[in-house]
């Protein structure tokens, strides 16, 4: 393998990674997003009167109601007025009360209710058809839920398409539920501004709606995933608790920066400026994996990103991500893939044109 450096390819993946000698989560944070295929979002309110009770599916079986051909589906869901619960299916729920945030990143099927005790059942099969007339702008933005007891609570309900797949370290570090208590309500607060542009956004189909919901959409995500950062604990382990630690933090940036480089453990170590051994045991303790795979694991990422372009040659692509050889690549495609790069492609085009 060596560098191979094409000035000309997907501006993704040539993405500034710059080390400043401290932590440096927004840069890799917004690296591993830029490398992650986020597609339509979809929004809208529900007001909510007991008893009430909505079972979701996972979100490989929402992204059908998502526009753009979606592999998963993220969830969100603040509690603008009132209170009520809300988990994973199989799942202890949690209180929300206003202000609230909730977000299922990982596209688990979960349970929203007026009452902790009304869960367990499976999600009705019309909870597709009516996300697919919301997403086609044939219902109310103000959907009305629920019996006629007691006083109405309110939720904006959020929808943002992704990919999981090949291989996504932010996704697949976060919790199946991230719940972020009171992190709504001041107008100066960030998160508050931004659910607020959302909303006045997603109301009217203007020119250009779509992108500015997918835009907001993916800043109320980075949002969360920045509060939940804020409360890691100082042992946690994780993708995003390696941001933390200054020595996997600049090993990460260099290989996101430079994956197409031929790295080695000894040559990586050597301009984080430490031992191979420390920065192996650091790295897979932290990461979970050791930093070699680690770096193939991302340079599929992003090979996975470079083959939606039907015009891309499997052999470009393969050069583009450090591969001297197609068929090296491909099979490093496809241990981590579990499919071939030309599947891979073809799998893609049928889900976008379906």
């Amino acid at each position: 393998m060596h560098a191979h450096h094409d000035r000309t390819s997907d501006s993704l993946a040539r993405s500034s990674v710059v080390w400043t000698g401290r932590a440096t989560e927004p840069d890799l944070l917004s690296h591993a997003l830029h490398a992650t295929r986020l597609t339509g979002a979809l929004f809208f309110r529900v007001r909510a009167f007991a008893p009430w009770v909505m079972e979701m599916p996972d979100g490989a079986t929402l992204a059908s109601s998502v526009p753009a051909g979606a592999q998963n589906v993220i969830s969100y869901h603040v509690v603008t007025r009132g209170a009520c619960w809300g988990g994973l299916s199989h799942g202890e729920p949690v209180q929300l009360k206003s202000g609230d945030v909730l977000v299922f990143p990982r596209g688990d099927p979960y349970t929203m209710s007026t009452a902790p005790a009304m869960r367990g059942g499976p999600p009705p099969p019309e909870i597709l058809a009516f996300m697919r007339a919301m997403s086609a702008g044939r219902l109310p933005f103000l959907v009305r839920e629920g019996g006629d007891g007691g006083e109405a609570m309110e939720l904006v309900c959020g929808f943002l398409g992704c990919d999981m797949r090949p291989f996504n370290p932010l996704l697949a570090t976060l919790p199946r539920l991230i719940h972020v208590s009171g992190a709504v309500g001041a107008r100066e607060d960030a998160l508050s501004r931004l659910i607020e542009l959302t909303m006045a956004e997603s109301q009217h189909l203007r020119p250009g709606s779509d992108c500015i919901r997918l835009r907001l959409s993916e800043l109320l995500f980075v949002e969360v995933v920045r509060r939940y950062l804020a409360t890691l604990d100082p042992e946690q382990t994780g993708w995003l608790a390696a941001l933390r630690d200054p020595m996997v933090a600049r090993a990460l940036s260099l290989l996101h920066q430079r994956y197409a480089d031929a790295w080695s453990l000894n040559a990586l170590a050597s301009e984080v400026g430490v031992s191979r051994s420390t920065l192996a045991e650091r790295f897979a303790h932290l990461v979970g994996q050791p930093p070699m795979h680690y770096l193939t694991h991302w340079r599929m990422q992003i090979a996975a990103r470079l083959l939606e372009d039907r015009a891309a040659k499997v052999a470009a692509v393969a050069l583009e991500v450090g591969y001297e050889s197609e068929a090296a690549f491909s099979r490093a495609f496809k241990r981590v893939a579990r499919v071939s790069p030309a599947a891979w492609r073809a799998r893609r085009m049928r889900r976008a044109r379906s």
